[in-house]
């Protein structure tokens, strides 16, 4: 049974940093397509963040240059290192796993993330 369990979030001043980790059981996180997702109040979930099983990345415009999506084989775990952090990247942040970054199949439960202005 595949289980991916987030941890790392909080809530943050403006122009902080958080790192979010993934706990990933029941599969290796470089046997899959990896991705960080995020849902606001009242808008629709997007994502944030992808990382292939052959560990080719891409984040979203709206966080590049401030959000990386890294994995440690060895810990079976995903991060997402978040920095200069705004208001509106206020959400519930989700990793989820999958074959291939547009079939993502497997979620966690979310961590809240909030930054305050």
């Amino acid at each position: 049974q595949v289980q991916l369990v987030e941890s790392g979030g909080g809530l943050v001043q403006s122009g902080g940093s958080l790192t979010l980790s993934c706990a990933v059981s029941g599969t290796r996180v470089d046997d899959n397509a990896m991705a960080w997702y995020r849902q606001a109040p009242g808008k629709q979930r997007e994502l944030v963040a992808f990382m292939t099983s052959g560990g080719i990345t891409q984040t979203a415009v709206f966080v590049e240059g401030r959000f990386t999506i890294s994995r440690d084989n060895t810990k079976n775990t995903l991060y997402l290192q978040m920095n200069s952090l705004k208001p509106e990247d206020t959400a519930v942040y989700y990793c989820a796993a999958g074959p291939a970054p547009g079939r993502m199949n497997q979620r966690g439960q979310g961590t809240q993330v909030t930054v305050s202005s």
